[in-house]
């Protein structure tokens, strides 16, 4: 059984000291950034998004359209400073889009 701790704490701090002790850190990003890809590229994307999956601080979606492949990768850049911002951290570093 875990020692109680005598200080009070926030509950957002207590969830994110379990967080870290368990090592749930790597999950919790990978479930995130999948979020954010779906919340900042919008429906019109989410229709041609087969998956998207985060593998060592790169973001990895797969597109059933070419042309819109494309297009997303001339703006690679700015589409992984859009998700960081969404997150409040820096999560991905890469994109590839597939």
């Amino acid at each position: 059984m875990a020692k109680r701790n005598k200080e009070n704490i926030s509950i957002a701090d207590a969830l994110k000291g379990f967080i870290k002790d368990n090592n749930l850190d790597k999950g919790l990003d990978k479930i995130d950034a999948q979020n954010a890809w779906y919340a900042v590229m919008g429906k019109s994307i989410e229709a041609y998004t087969d998956s998207v999956e985060l593998k060592n601080q790169t973001l990895v979606v797969r597109l059933s359209s070419a042309p819109l492949r494309e297009e997303l990768s001339y703006g690679r850049s700015k589409i992984i400073v859009n998700i960081n911002e969404f997150l409040r951290r820096e999560v991905i570093k890469e994109l590839i889009l597939a």
